[in-house]
């Protein structure tokens, strides 16, 4: 039987000492929420707690999610869509640059439209805000995809010709639209420049000719999506349950981020129109993904829509394998930061500068496998607890399907240190997937490298991996790309190619 001993201890011994050490998770009031009014993420990975996600005690319901290809972010965003539609009858409209949901948004029977493939918007359509809004909207788009704003002269002259547009039109530029009246096009606008050109009083004619060449890369015969009458209508898109669009068929960034913001800019105004009302639960998730022009501009309405709060009736999901794509007023102000696995230090730099979070955060976000996260939450009070936690794994709709390149045949048999780098790395079936088409690889490739896989325990050897690449025509400037963005240094990667 033991006995109780006291001791004298010095006040400034027992400062030093650590006695309690508060567990960097919230407290389980905080994670389990009412499963009718709240969306089921995963299980904490240090106390096992169930956690639902709900905006109700957040600054607001907009969501930033960061994470390395095959860290299973895309799986993440289809099921926290789909269980939002279940829990509020939530719509969802994807802005898909790269055309990733489109698959999948057919499959859950949603709709799907494809700009580039058929599909026209008018930038100028005012979808019920002052003619005066739109220009600065538009403007203000002009700003964020070009250099317009350095050519003072230039922006003076496109502004006033787009009023110019509105005014010949009939609209009175300070006052409410009427209902149906039809909206200018980029076109007229370009006519009306073309005129003062041709007039040729006017005194500084480069500066005319320059405003009218910027304003016809989007108006050029096949290249006019935005300047056509509009073929879809974004008010009925907002409530048409499940919608991707898909900006892949444009032609180049500027096209899909100008894209981007007007859809932006339209639901955005819509939303405020209806307002704010916390027991409806969210009429709309917005994902905007990869959409680096929009997410990483201070001017750009992402950031508008975050710092406003809780104004709207919508969510906005922005998402990026690349954290430094993300302005950082989003990861300050937004309700809630997802992390899924991320290897680069200067992302992870980015990341701790933006969000503040433990050292001990920061190593386990590098070493995550396949749907691990880590999370933070902006509460409406302060808090005496860590806003920042890990979940295990997120539960998805479906089985999350982890295929694993396998680099131990590397490791043996160069001069690699197997303490360099990790042993396996772990990928979302459809995250790679993807990949292998943004490689230009055949359907029947893809399907024998997920055959082979299959046959494995769905996994495969560095070098077997690499061949199969090859065999599909892939070449060694893609597949170092590919190693390099799961996290390898150059270093690393020379040597395996070169050992393959």
């Amino acid at each position: 039987m033991s006995l109780l001993k006291l001791q004298y201890i010095m006040g400034s011994q027992i400062g030093r000492r650590s006695f309690f050490s508060r567990p960097p998770e919230p407290p389980a009031d905080i994670l389990i929420n009412d499963p009718m009014k709240a969306i089921y993420i995963g299980t904490t990975k240090l106390f096992n707690i169930p956690f639902s996600w709900t905006f109700s005690n957040l600054t607001n319901p907009h969501i930033a999610i960061v994470g390395v290809t095959g860290s299973g972010k895309s799986y993440f965003v289809k099921s926290f869509l789909l269980r939002a539609s279940y829990i509020w009858n939530a719509n969802a409209v994807i802005v898909d640059f790269a055309g990733e949901y489109k698959k999948w948004t057919i499959q859950s029977g949603g709709v799907v439209v494809s700009f580039g493939k058929g599909s026209y918007m008018n930038i100028m359509d005012l979808a019920g805000i002052r003619p005066l809004d739109r220009v600065k909207q538009i403007m203000n788009s002009f700003d964020i995809i070009s250099d317009i704003s350095t050519f003072p002269e230039q922006k003076r002259l496109t502004q006033e010709a787009i009023e110019q547009a509105y005014v010949n039109m009939g609209y009175i530029i300070a006052d409410k639209p009427p209902e149906g009246k039809k909206a200018p096009t980029l076109k007229d606008v370009i006519a009306l420049l073309e005129e003062k050109l041709q007039e040729g009083t006017y005194e500084y004619p480069a500066e005319l000719e320059n405003a009218v060449y910027r304003l016809r890369q989007f108006a050029r015969e096949g290249d006019d999506y935005f300047a056509r009458e509009s073929t879809l209508d974004l008010g009925k898109l907002i409530t048409s349950g499940l919608v991707d669009i898909d900006l892949s068929g444009l032609p180049d960034e500027n096209f899909r981020a100008m894209a981007a913001l007007f859809i932006l800019q339209t639901l955005k105004e819509k939303m405020r129109a209806e307002g704010f009302s916390e027991t409806k639960g969210l009429k709309l998730l917005v994902v905007l993904d990869e959409a680096w022009k929009v997410a990483s501009d201070p001017k750009s309405d992402a950031i508008t829509i975050i710092r406003e709060g809780r104004k709207y009736q919508f969510g906005l999901i922005v998402a990026s394998q690349e954290p430094t794509d993300i302005n950082q007023d989003i990861f300050s102000n937004v309700g809630t930061t997802f992390i899924l696995r991320t290897k680069f230090e200067k992302f992870l730099n980015y990341l701790q500068t933006s969000i503040n979070f433990s050292n001990f955060i920061r190593n386990e976000i590098s070493n995550f496998g396949v749907g691990q996260a880590a999370v933070e939450m902006l509460f409406t009070t302060a808090t005496r607890f860590p806003s920042t936690f890990i979940i295990e794994k997120i539960h998805g709709e479906e089985p999350l399907y982890v295929y694993i390149l396998d680099l131990t045949d590397i490791l043996a048999s160069s001069e690699i240190s197997a303490n360099i780098i990790q042993k396996e790395y772990q990928f979302e079936k459809e995250e790679l997937r993807t990949k292998f088409i943004e490689f230009n690889m055949t359907s029947d490739s893809i399907e024998a490298i997920f055959s082979k896989m299959d046959s494995q325990s769905r996994s495969i050897k560095t070098r077997e991996f690499i061949q199969e690449l090859r065999n599909a025509n892939v070449d060694n400037a893609v597949i170092a790309s590919f190693l390099k963005n799961i996290g390898l240094d150059d270093a690393i990667i020379a040597r395996i190619i070169s050992n393959t």
